[in-house]
């Protein structure tokens, strides 16, 4: 069931928001020993903000969309009265007493938090393999990583734990586990979302998205949670787009980028196959698929990668003397980042500068670049390499080659399901557009989905 479906439901007094709460708090004690998704279950406010939310609507008061319907957020955003870890022991005890604002918006709309979300230590990676909480398992082979960092996310709504999941996305957090886990999945424009009470990676890498079922329900999502907030320093002067879709969204004449570099360059063969039969299927719904050149995104990765480190290493500099309690590859990363100069980051900025001047020309060109969200499906628990193309790739830098460049530019990207491998595991596609276009991304998502259906599959681990 989708946001929308559950939403008339209530309205339709054919279900009450207690008992999606009890539906979705059995489907955690049914799946969470397997996939290891959450990190804390509030159970009892969940059933008591349920009761008042039913109350309310029996009254006459309904807060929009997302009134009684229950979601989860990835465990770095800061909740009030419960624990927030970042999936680390440097903050196992840390219980904020304040609410981030997107935590507050969307109690504000209705939403009924279930709890906290498993995720890669300090959202610094892409397995989402803790080693402090253990390994967040993908939904549709328990063997396979779901993506990271915002793994327990991707895991929950994949499974059927929760309608929809807040992520992180610093270098690809939203829509690396999105693709692996077979969801919808969309990073904003930097600045669109709110980022305050999110604990940090990279300040001016970091973006706060919605994790869901169908483009709808991330549409309905980013409703809720878009908005200018005075106490975030890098959050947008500008009123948010209306993201309501049609009922047949449409494709026609809509100009969609096909990267005739990098980014259909080593990629495993049923990934091009999905995204070939994609455009394929754009086409026949009237879009324009236009060839075309992008910008060096090896580069940009570099400058993605340089900024992060730096970034990240200044956010737990103050850690310093606890280093032994972060996990061994996170350790080093935080390393490598000291060892990075002023000078070059600077560099990395001033190189940043110019991308932004390049991406805005492309999009002069097109409307939204297509392009797959990952080179491959989710590789195995502890798998270190992946074999695309013939030779051998970190999986690391892999999983992310793909998807780290946009971060920089800070531009909105929509994750969506794109087909299956042979061993049916899902293939996603990222759809990439210019600054606060999220309208035209998630109609046009939304026309690509109702075409495919393949946002209809479910996972074997799954709550039905």
């Amino acid at each position: 069931m989708t946001i929308r479906e559950a939403a008339a439901q209530l309205r339709a007094r054919k279900a009450s928001s207690l008992e999606l709460v009890e539906q979705s708090l059995k489907a955690i004690g049914r799946l969470q020993p397997r996939l290891n998704a959450f990190l804390t279950v509030t159970s009892d406010a969940a059933r008591a903000a349920a009761r008042r939310l039913d109350a309310e609507l029996a009254a006459g008061r309904d807060r929009g969309p997302l009134h009684g319907i229950p979601i989860a957020h990835k465990d770095l955003v800061c909740t009030r009265g419960v624990k927030t870890t970042a999936g680390s022991l440097i903050h196992r005890d840390y219980t904020p007493e304040f609410d981030a604002t997107v935590a507050q918006r969307l109690e504000e709309a209705g939403a009924v938090s279930l709890g906290k979300l498993n995720l890669h230590e300090h959202a610094y990676g892409i397995t989402s393999n803790n080693p402090h909480f253990g390994a967040v398992r993908n939904p549709w082979d328990l063997e396979r990583i779901p993506g990271g960092s915002s793994g327990g996310s991707a895991a929950a709504v994949a499974s059927g734990m929760v309608f929809m999941a807040i992520g992180t996305d610093t270098g690809g957090s939203i829509r690396c586990p999105a693709s692996f886990c077979g969801i919808t999945g969309l990073k904003p424009t930097y600045g669109l979302v709110s980022r305050y009470g999110v604990l940090p990676l990279g300040w001016s890498l970091d973006h706060i998205g919605p994790m869901a079922r169908t483009v709808a329900d991330c549409a309905l999502s980013l409703a809720a949670m878009a908005g200018y907030d005075p106490k975030d320093p890098g959050s947008a002067r500008r009123k948010p787009g209306d993201y309501s879709l049609p009922d047949q969204p449409s494709l026609k004449g809509v100009r969609l980028g096909w990267p005739e570099n990098f980014y259909f360059e080593r990629l495993q063969a049923p990934v091009r196959r999905a995204l070939e039969d994609l455009a394929q299927a754009a086409r026949t719904l009237g879009a324009m698929i236009v060839p075309l050149k992008v910008p060096d995104i090896g580069q940009l990765n570099t400058v993605a990668r340089i900024i992060l480190l730096a970034e990240a290493a200044a956010v737990h500099e103050k850690f310093e003397a606890r280093r032994a309690e972060y996990g061994a590859d996170v350790r080093a990363l935080l390393d490598q980042g000291r060892l990075v100069s002023a000078t070059d980051y600077l560099h990395a900025q001033r190189v940043r500068a110019r991308f932004c001047r390049e991406f805005t020309a492309l999009f002069r060109k097109i409307d939204v670049l297509l392009a797959p969200a990952t080179p491959s499906t989710a590789p195995l628990i502890g798998q270190d390499t992946l074999e695309i193309g013939g030779a051998p790739e970190d999986v690391r830098i892999a999983t992310t080659r793909l998807l780290r460049g946009v971060n920089p530019l800070g531009l909105p990207v929509l994750s969506v399901p794109a087909g299956f491998d042979p061993q049916g595991l899902p293939i996603g596609m990222q759809m990439i557009g210019p600054a606060f276009s999220e309208a035209r991304l998630l109609k046009a998502g939304a026309a690509l989905e109702a075409a495919t259906r393949f946002a209809g599959a479910r996972p074997p681990h799954h709550s039905l």
